[in-house]
């Protein structure tokens, strides 16, 4: 099966497989399904929803975003200290930092041609080292508890405002790559650069608008996470890479470039989400989670090796001309 032709395909399985497993090892008791199992999925979702939407859409044209760690620390610390008063000030304060951030990023690997990997890893240490100076190398805590309060609600059962912001923004960008030349220009750059810019597409804008996208969204993830914890530190938020990229090559984007779509690694960190909440809800260790999403990576990559798909077209049958 050619999993391009299809790209929600693969995540849909995925999140359904995952549902089924769970369903097994809750074993009647009603754990799974119960509301507070989604709404812990969906805080999930909504802790590094962005994070993997920006690192996927970096990913899907070739490119890595290693300094989303770095901006996700340093845009909460920056939320939190700037927002004790006015918590609009501190959010539009730690925005501008990760637009300033990528915008610069972007900008040096176009102009320069440089590595984005090594780039990017420029720019996670220094805006951790950042983060270090900001803060004074301690936590800092969050007075304004009403706001802590305001984003942890839960709405509707299983949602809470985080939730719905990240869901509402992957709609937004599910829709403008539906509907607009911007999705079919990520893919045609992923797929082949040199030929996507030859067809007319201005790669250079679009890759840097990509990296100010992911510091944009690295950047309200850890300000709203900051909020809703009521603190922030340096290194208290440096474990989001591992299951942002897990999340977003698990929702159908390729390492090699030119595949993926925004609803497909929405998919992915929901079946994330879930897997960690149902394993919490039925009792297991927490190493149990890392055991299973190494298990689902490692079938992800078998079913996109290049020898697997000829193994596979070579069985289908031919037609006599």
């Amino acid at each position: 099966m050619n999993w391009r032709n299809e790209p929600h395909l693969r995540p849909l399985l995925f999140f359904v497989a995952c549902g089924m497993l769970l369903l097994a090892a809750d074993r009647g008791r009603g754990e799974i399904l119960s509301s507070a199992t989604a709404f812990s999925m969906f805080e999930t979702f909504a802790t590094g929803g962005l994070v993997a939407l920006g690192l996927g859409l970096a990913i899907m044209i070739r490119e890595f975003d290693l300094s989303v760690v770095g901006i996700y620390s340093l845009s909460g610390c920056i939320a939190v200290m700037a927002g004790q008063q006015n918590p609009w000030l501190g959010l539009t304060l730690a925005l501008g930092t990760g637009i300033v951030s990528g915008l610069v990023q972007g900008f040096i690997i176009v102009r320069l041609r440089l590595s984005s990997v090594g780039v990017t890893l420029g720019g996670l240490l220094v805006t951790v080292g950042l983060a270090y100076v900001l803060t004074e190398n301690r936590s800092v805590a969050y007075d304004n508890i009403d706001v802590s309060l305001a984003l942890t609600h839960r709405m509707l059962g299983v949602f809470s405002p985080r939730s719905l912001v990240v869901l509402a923004i992957y709609l937004i960008v599910a829709g403008l790559f539906a509907a607009t030349r911007w999705g079919r220009e990520i893919i045609a750059i992923g797929s082949d650069r040199r030929a996507a810019m030859i067809s007319g597409v201005r790669v250079e804008r679009r890759l840097i608008a990509i990296f100010v996208f992911s510091g944009f969204c690295a950047a309200l993830s850890g300000a709203m996470l900051s909020f809703s914890l009521a603190s922030a530190a340096p290194s208290g938020l440096s474990d989001v890479i591992p299951p942002a990229a897990a999340a977003a090559i698990l929702g159908g984007v390729s390492l090699a470039g030119g595949t993926g779509r925004p609803l497909g690694i929405c998919i992915g960190v929901l079946t994330l989400g879930f897997l960690r909440a149902g394993l919490n809800a039925v009792g297991s260790p927490p190493f149990l989670n890392d055991i299973c999403l190494g298990a689902i990576l490692f079938a992800v990559g078998v079913l996109d090796g290049p020898y697997l798909m000829r193994r596979f077209a070579s069985l289908r049958p031919t037609r006599n001309a």
